[in-house]
């Protein structure tokens, strides 16, 4: 792969706008993509469709186009919906429906503070007759994790910074892949949607490295490539934490309208130089 050109990815949600982070990840994705003439594509994760908002994709596309990075490509999840079926129903059998509420898990669950409990895997013991039963309930299809690791069997991936990684998607317990609300969860989406583009290298922050490990064996049982990963360091505040959304991180939107340069951003972040009051965290 080192000779061929390469395909990166920005996959942002337009639930809110972009800051400092998504512009560091856009830039090493655009950069990596172009050294070697390959593509640099845009898609959109729109497929939460009680966050998801037009205007942000508005926003998104002229912050990019103020950093000065210009895509090959624009996608949308909403209009990849048959995919997300198609893989879906190649893993029907290692799926089965969960009626179980986010409330009630935490109500019977206890887990450290700040740390996400595994699903028990209460609807994975239903039998057959009750399943069919209460399929007329909300409900969501989880991943028999056991089953689908003992059928992928031993894997790794490799990351820039870690080297080859072992994949351990049993420590995520049975994950969610598709609910009501949303047709794939992020996991299948972004796996079924980079083998679909052609992504042959996925850059993206450290905080997303877990979620490779379910991504790997996604992979393996349908069957697509792995890209290469690339797990950046993320941009933390004075306080340490990393910047999001819902914390309110200084948006993009605010530094274009107030007349900043935009490509003169890029280019300081390019050389990991911050403005005032941001670091690179730890890798």
């Amino acid at each position: 792969m080192s000779g061929a050109p390469r395909a990166t990815r920005f996959a942002p949600s337009p639930t809110g706008r972009l800051h400092l982070g998504h512009a560091l990840s856009a830039v090493r994705a655009f950069d990596l993509a172009r050294a070697g003439g390959g593509r640099f594509l845009l898609r959109i994760e729109d497929i939460d469709g009680t966050r998801s908002r037009p205007e942000h994709v508005d926003a998104i596309l002229r912050d990019l186009e103020w950093l000065g990075l210009e895509w090959d490509d624009l996608s949308f999840q909403s209009e990849r919906l048959d995919l997300y079926a198609a893989a879906q129903a190649r893993l029907a059998d290692l799926l089965y429906p969960c009626f179980c509420t986010r409330a009630g898990i935490a109500a019977s669950l206890s887990a450290p503070h700040g740390a996400t409990p595994l699903y028990p895997g209460t609807c994975r013991h239903l039998s057959r007759e009750t399943r069919a039963a209460r399929m007329g309930e909300p409900h969501s299809w989880r991943l028999d994790m056991a089953r689908a690791v003992e059928r992928a069997g031993p894997l790794t991936w490799h990351d820039e910074y870690e080297g080859e990684v072992v994949a351990d998607p049993l420590s995520h317990g049975d994950v969610i892949l598709a609910r009501k609300d949303a047709p794939a969860s992020y996991h299948l989406a972004v796996s079924v949607d980079d083998a679909a583009q052609g992504v042959t290298d996925v850059v993206r922050g450290v905080d997303l490295f877990d979620a490779t490990h379910v991504h790997r064996l996604l992979q393996a049982l349908l069957d697509v490539p792995t890209p290469l990963y690339h797990h950046h360091p993320l941009i933390v505040g004075t306080d340490g934490q990393r910047l999001a959304k819902r914390h309110g991180a200084p948006a993009l939107a605010a530094m274009r309208e107030a007349g900043e340069d935009g490509r003169a951003l890029a280019d300081a972040l390019r050389r990991n130089m911050l403005p005032a009051g941001f670091r690179l965290g730890e890798a």
